[in-house]
């Protein structure tokens, strides 16, 4: 037979020189006498001088001492990160590269595997540990530890994000010094680019750090993804010698991709606009200047040798065939034993999917790798199967492809069957198939076998088509691919481009003879160097000889079933010894000729003395390390104390929050000790440190007080045993902040305060709720107020020790925690539970010494540092916090996002039930959507969070591969305009995108919060969406004076007793005696004035006031003056100041001699927010001017404790602010829960709440654009409602000295108002509006293993696919041109629409009518009707209905298709529309 002439190769491939063959037969194979195969070695050794001695390994080809590099570092994506072949390359070398320099090679990758799925890395956090804190001191993450491959070499693996916000000067630079054109680069050039920067100067800074001036170190870089590196070091670190490998160029790969022909053409193309026309001129451009801008460069084949000639104007210094090393392969009894295994079960899963049972043993025939139809050869493959089919075959022929592709996971009655043969397989459209692929429709093999002889039951070639990774998890064959591999008898790569090709060296490792082309470097290689082999089939292949190949490929496997058992060992002993040919000892000689190479060129370059640049890098090093200083490494001890044991309840009773609600409780801690409970800040656990023994032990003797404990320890025990009657679903409900008490301080304002309210209520309830959070080190700001009024923010640590939290350990006493990957490093978050009665809230802390410094500091300040920092936090919050459910072994059937802060959770779980359950992105999403609710508190655009995408790459790029989807598939579920570049990722949008419900929180909050997120569902309009709202409330138990609870329980007890209060029974507040009223009253406002006036007599308080200043204040406040309050956070929006807007007039309200009033104010403004700090300002210089002196006050470091004695002291409580920016205010709530009435702008809650004769209200609608004139307006009706009916009515008194008008009004204000805005009625309206909703919606998803789910995805995916196709032909609605339209007259309505391909049900269409609209107004609908079905004709079908007008007026119609699906909670879900 004929075989492949090596010196005519390239003439024969490209056609630059007639192809000697004999009569037409175009299958290079081998000669029948096959020699030994040491012959085969020595003679391969001997021509291209591979290393039979170590004189060979270090000389070159013109005898030349070979220079060997000191150190060696080898860079490529693909280290520790598998992509492809270059994988493979760099893999199976290192074990030979170690073995010749040891510890001296080093491979770097980048950092992109994160969340401890890289299993080939193995961090050595002690290795190169000083100079790992140098890297990280000049901005750089990175990894240090060992690869785990054969040899196990040093890893680094660069963190490149860091430098995402230098891109720009980083790619300026690359155009400056080398004329890199980089311009039209896209993230995944950028990416790449930034990675091979950040190994450069990590090269650059380790060779600085520990090379000798002496000493030659090499860089090796492969591919254009990190040739940035070796362009760095070549001008920042010349002494490094860079090496550069191309294994297939850029533009080689873009035309094969896209079917155009390329060999022949080869010499005439143009490479740069080839580079334009496929919009990779930057990959290109870079490529194109690395290989002319590195000491050697290389290439991996004599084909891209050529490619590169032609492609990128450089001949390659050197060609390095990729060797591998064969250590996977089994042994003796083991490898026979594994093939045997290996046929049996290829075989049984054939007959299992096909029905079919092979007569005798099939012969076996396979290919893999990357779904590349052409490129791979698959089409040619399967045309030759195709011809073999159509001929009698006296054998049976199995052919395997295995190429990945997009899939719904295993088809489960065929995964049932191989499990239990007993039960049925069943049909299936695609019975070939082994798992559900996601688009059979567009897929080019289905397309391929559909309707060809392959399909036909008398064939007697089986197809069957994986298209899975088997990686042992895939569902059907469940182990690896070389676990199949191993059972084939051939397997054929006909690839059309192939720069080499390792799956058929794979093939041949196992014994497995193989067919390949002469457009495969490897096939090209062993044509040239093992032209006689049987166990290698090299097929010439062309631009355009396609059916010669099928041909050949045919008659190649047709030879192959033909052969007896002696001529088929005979193949497969060869092909062995074919891949022991290209064992990487026989090949890595090629790579020291291009180290050599490499280091003589840079020699050349740098000309290195000991004298001019010794020294200095000496003195460099000496310097640099003597900054990597030594530090103590400090472990932090947890010491608890312990109370007698007939005192332990106490200690029971202060680690459980239960006591802060629980007035017998606080009272009974309060007997203890009462000036020691006030000066712990009523904490009983620091109070509880505090006793001294002689209390204890008096304690102890105390019949009285152990009675009372007693009595208190029993409730909590009775409390607490409810826990066992709680019922589904159980919410997990994620907040960034709790105000539970003043003592934990992990709360800023209302939003932290509410979620506290809400985890007690839910307690109360016995809902099964679980809290999730963030443990502050130093929380919110403490606020210092200098003597002009300027707020100074300082922050106090927290002892956790003193605080009710404990750390949650597992049953082996270990502190439980989750990890979570940043940039460079894992992050570890230790877990603590705080019991907030029967409600667990989980908090996570990162501030210890298992991470660094700077992400110690994540958890140190609630909205705290920079905006990174806060969007750490929010990974932590919304990742971690799901991890540590899930740690803990919590699981949970909603989950309530309060806020947007949390989004990632929904992300999270997504990552979760595409890893466990094997759904696909689309899929988990139904399922996570179904058990979400989303609940906004921000009333205007701005306070939503979104950060850059930039951001996002840095710390999230991972979470694409993770969750199946593209960047920007990701990167637009944060985003109202997908793939705007501008819009910054919104964690608002993303939570509505990951939220199956949403809600503000208050009705008129509601309402504005469409529209700030009506963008997300563009196609429907303001009245149309799906947001809703529940009202906020406050937690009646935590907010109500003591006294006024006692009072009320005399009253109404089953107003608020009980798991669900009784709103009615409140109205008996009105039975209340006006004296006992007022009395209870007046009680609560003196203890507020006794506070006041301790509070300012306080030594924190001597830089505000001068001491006469004091005197005066705390003379002129006592409790007959009307006392009128204003606390909350101080942003512009709350215009804190609208009540100084005329001075004079304010004058004369306050200093009325018979009737005045006095303000008192309290707040913070976040330590950022200048213009909200200049409002407090303004405040106290009022306060400090004589006529205001002791009228006017401010109460500092605003806190839950002044809050709470504020609204239960004050007379009336003021909120004003700008229309419509309050989205709750449950201040005043809190307020009116205690009989205090409000006077408010109609604006959040206050909306609902307004009660005339029980409050006071500044109109809801704004008269003037212009905000100074509506402040002007505003202030004078504050004013003037403040003299005429706010003074008045308080100063209108009896003869009894009681205001009877006020008090009623009082009553009115708790009858009325405080029994509708409990948490408990807020709960309830949860359960009712969202949770039942969500739970019976989410019990549908979980059956039959998410079927609901899975259907839903599926028939998304399709109408998505179709919808751009989708349009409508024709309308027939009302024509006013041609007739007048009258009331009570049908009117034919029809729309004629193109489905092309989707259902006439899955479309809807309707009539839309709305009011006349109005320029730059909201759209009001007045009425949808839905089109029928009338008519189907192919793809078009007609819609109609009848619409009878009934009201006279204006109106605008309008004709809308959307999706339609029964399945669908809503319109919004899926939110496709087309406009008539």
């Amino acid at each position: 037979m004929p075989f492949y002439n090596p010196d005519n190769r390239l003439g024969a491939i490209f056609g630059d020189r007639k192809f000697p063959l004999k009569s037409g037969n175009n299958v290079i194979k081998s000669a029948k006498i096959f020699p030994t195969f040491n012959r085969y070695r020595r003679e391969f050794r001997e021509r291209h001088h591979i290393p039979g001695s170590k004189k060979i390994t270090m000389e070159n080809q013109n005898n030349e001492t070979l220079i060997r590099p000191d150190r060696l570092f080898e860079v490529s994506w693909e280290v520790c990160n598998k992509v492809g072949g270059i994988h493979t390359v760099v893999a199976t070398k290192a074990q030979t590269m170690v073995e010749a320099l040891g510890n001296r090679y080093i491979t770097i990758g980048p950092d992109i595997h994160r969340e401890n799925d890289n299993t080939e890395f193995e961090e050595d956090t002690g290795l190169l540990a000083e100079w790992k804190q140098m890297v990280y001191s000049e901005g750089i993450r990175i990894r240090i530890g060992r690869w785990n491959v054969n040899g196990r070499p040093i890893t680094i693996l660069v963190d490149f994000s860091s430098f995402f916000n230098k891109k720009d000067d980083i790619l300026k630079a690359l155009w400056e010094s080398y004329k890199v054109d980089s311009i039209s680069g896209q993230w995944d050039y950028i990416e790449p680019v930034l990675f091979g920067y950040a190994a450069g100067k990590v090269i650059e800074s380790y060779c600085n750090m520990f090379c000798t001036p002496n000493e030659m170190p090499v860089a090796h870089f492969h591919e254009w993804m990190t040739s940035s590196g070796g362009l760095y070091l070549r001008q920042h670190a010349p002494y490094t010698a860079t090496v550069f490998s191309t294994h297939a160029t850029v533009v080689g790969r873009s035309i094969a991709g896209n079917g155009i022909p390329l060999y022949r053409q080869l010499p005439d193309l143009n490479a740069d606009d080839l580079a334009r026309q496929f919009n990779i001129v930057a990959k290109h451009s870079l490529e194109k200047i690395a290989a002319a801008n590195h000491d050697c460069f290389c290439t991996v084949s004599d084909i891209t040798a050529r490619e590169c000639r032609y492609l990128l104007g450089r001949e390659p210094d050197e060609v390095t065939p990729n060797g591998f090393e064969d250590d996977f392969v089994w042994q003796g009894a083991m490898f026979d034993r594994k093939r045997a295994e290996a046929r049996r079960l290829l075989i049984s899963v054939a007959e299992a999917c096909l029905g079919h049972t092979f007569d005798r043993e099939p012969l076996i025939v396979g290919t893999s790798g990357r779904y590349e139809f052409h490129n791979k050869g698959i089409d040619v493959f399967l045309e030759s199967l195709k011809r073999l089919a159509s001929e009698r075959q006296e054998r049976e022929i199995l052919a395997y492809i295995m190429v990945p592709a997009g899939n719904n996971g295993p088809r489960k009655e065929l995964a049932a069957h191989l499990a239990d043969p007993s039960v049925p397989v069943g049909t299936a459209s695609l019975p070939y198939v082994t798992h559900h692929l996601t688009s059979p429709e567009w897929d080019p093999i289905v397309r391929s076998v559909e309707g060809s002889s392959l399909t036909e039951a008398e064939s007697r070639v089986k197809l069957i088509f994986v298209p899975s990774y088997l990686d042992g998890q895939d569902g059907i064959f469940n182990v690896d691919y070389y676990e199949l591999l191993v059972g084939m008898d051939a397997t054929v790569f006909a690839s059309y481009y192939e720069p080499w090709g390792y799956t058929p060296l794979e093939s041949v490792a196992f014994s497995v003879p193989t067919i390949t082309t002469s457009l495969a470097g490897f096939g090209l290689w062993v044509a040239d160097h093992l032209p006689q082999t049987q166990g290698v089939t090299v097929i010439r292949r062309t631009d355009d000889n396609d059916a010669e190949v099928i041909d050949e490929i045919a008659r190649a496997i047709e030879g192959y079933a033909a052969m007896d058992a002696e001529r088929y060992e005979a193949a497969r002993h060869s092909a062995c010894e074919t891949a022991q040919t290209a064992l990487w000892q026989n090949l890595v000689v090629y790579y020291w000729q291009a180290y050599d190479k490499a280091l003589r060129a840079a020699g050349g370059r740098s000309k290195r003395t000991v004298y001019d640049s010794g020294a200095h890098t000496e003195q460099v090093n000496f310097v640099k390390q003597q900054l990597v200083s030594s530090r103590p490494t400090w472990t932090r001890l947890i010491v608890e104390v312990s109370l007698p044991e007939r005192l332990r309840p106490l200690e029971i009773l202060s680690k459980n929050l239960w006591w802060s609600w629980a007035s017998g409780a606080r009272e009974m801690f309060e007997y203890i000790d009462a000036p020691l409970w006030e000066k712990c800040n009523r904490n009983p656990i620091a109070f509880l440190d505090q006793l001294n023994v002689r209390r204890l032990q008096e304690l102890e003797r105390d019949d009285a007080f152990l009675a009372r404990m007693d009595a208190v320890y029993a409730d909590f025990q009775r409390y607490m045993s409810g826990k066992e009657r709680r019922q589904s679903p159980r919410i997990a409900y994620f907040s960034m902040e709790y105000g539970l008490h003043s003592s934990l301080k992990i709360y800023s304002g209302g939003l932290g305060i509410l979620a506290g309210d809400y985890l007690k209520e839910a307690s109360d309830k016995n809902v099964p709720m679980v809290g999730v959070g963030l443990l502050y080190r130093y929380g919110y700001f403490t606020q210092r107020l200098s003597a002009n009024g300027a707020q100074e923010a300082g922050y106090e640590a927290q002892d956790f020790n003193k605080l009710p939290i404990t750390p949650v350990r597992d049953d082996m006493g270990n502190w439980c925690s989750v990890r979570i990957s940043f940039p460079g490093r894992y992050v570890t978050a230790r877990i603590w539970k705080c019991d907030v009665g029967r409600t667990e809230l989980y908090l996570l802390d990162t501030d210890h010494d298992l991470n660094l410094v700077e992400d110690r500091s994540i958890t140190h300040y609630l909205y705290g540092g920079d905006l990174e920092n806060r969007f750490r936090q929010e990974i932590l919050l919304g990742v971690g916090g799901i991890r540590a459910l899930d740690k803990l072994g919590i699981q949970s059937d909603i989950f309530h996002c309060n806020e947007g802060h949390a989004a990632f959770i929904g992300i999270e779980r997504i990552n979760r039930l595409i890893e466990r359950h094997k759904l696909s992105f689309s899929e988990a999403l139904e399922v996570v959507r179904s058990s979400s609710l989303f609940t906004t508190h921000t009333p205007v655009p701005a306070g939503h969070d979104a950060f850059p995408e930039s951001m996002l790459r840095q710390y999230m790029s991972h979470y694409p591969d993770r969750l199946g989807i593209t960047w920007e598939q990701f990167i637009n579920l944060g985003k109202t305009k997908p793939n705007d570049a501008s819009e910054k990722f919104s964690m608002s949008v993303l939570a509505s995108n990951m939220s199956q419900e949403i809600n503000g929180v208050s009705w008129l909050h509601g309402q504005v919060s469409k529209e700030i997120l009506g963008g997300i569902w563009p196609g429907y309009f303001h009245d149309e969406l799906h947001i809703g709202y529940v009202t906020n409330g406050v937690h009646f138990p935590t907010w109500t004076a003591s006294s006024m609870r006692r009072m009320y329980a005399e009253y109404f007890p089953e107003g608020f007793s009980g798991e669900q209060y009784d709103i009615e029974a409140w109205q008996k507040a009105r039975e209340i005696p006006d004296e006992r009223f007022w009395q209870t009253r007046m009680e609560q406002k003196a203890k507020l004035i006794k506070n006041i006036r301790h509070y300012y007599l306080a030594p924190e308080q001597s830089n505000m006031t001068s001491p006469q200043g004091m005197v005066k204040i705390i003379e002129s406040f006592d409790r007959d003056a009307l006392t009128i309050g204003f606390a909350r956070r101080f942003a512009t929006y709350k215009r804190a100041n609208l009540l100084f807007t005329d001075l004079a007039r304010l004058s004369a309200i306050v200093n009325n001699p018979e009737r005045p009033v006095r303000f008192v104010f309290a707040g913070k403004a976040h330590p950022n927010d200048i213009p909200g700090q200049e409002l407090i300002k303004r405040i106290i210089e009022v306060s400090a001017m004589p006529e205001f002196t002791g009228k006017i006050m401010f109460l500092a470091n605003y806190d839950m404790d002044i809050a709470r004695r504020m609204v239960q002291g004050v007379d009336v409580w003021l909120n004003t602010p700008t229309r419509p920016q309050e989205a709750s205010g449950t201040s005043g709530m809190k307020a009116a829960m205690n009989g205090v009435m409000q006077f408010s702008v109609l604006d959040g809650w206050w909306v609902e709440g307004y009660r005339k004769g029980a409050g006071w209200a500044l109109p809801m609608k704004r008269t003037y654009e212009d905000p100074r004139y509506q402040d002007e307006l505003d202030a004078a009706l504050l004013y003037r409602t403040i003299e005429e009916e706010i003074v008045p009515l308080y100063y209108d008194r009896g003869e009894d000295g009681i205001p009877h008008g006020w008090v009623a009004a009082m009553k009115s204000c708790v009858a009325d108002i405080a029994a509708n805005f409990t948490t408990n009625r807020m709960l309830t309206d949860y359960q009712e509006r969202y949770y039942s909703k969500l739970w019976a919606r989410t019990l549908e998803m979980r059956k039959d293993d998410y079927d609901m789910a899975r259907r839903i995805a599926a028939w998304k995916r399709r109408v998505s696919a179709a919808w751009d196709k989708v349009r409508i032909v024709s309308v027939q609605q009302f024509d006013v041109g041609r007739e007048a339209i009258m009331v009570n007259t049908p009117y034919r309505i029809e729309a004629v629409v193109d489905v092309d391909g989707l259902d006439a049900q899955d479309i809807g269409v309707e009539l839309i009518i709305a009011d006349q609209i109005e320029p730059d107004s909201q759209v009001r609908i007045l009425d949808r009707m839905d089109l029928n079905v009338t008519e189907t004709d192919g793809s078009l079908v007609r819609y109609a209905v009848n619409s009878i007008p009934t009201f006279p007026g204006s109106f605008d119609v309008a004709i809308r298709v959307y999706p339609k699906n029964d399945l669908l909670p809503h319109r919004m879900d899926f939110a496709l529309v087309k406009w008539a």
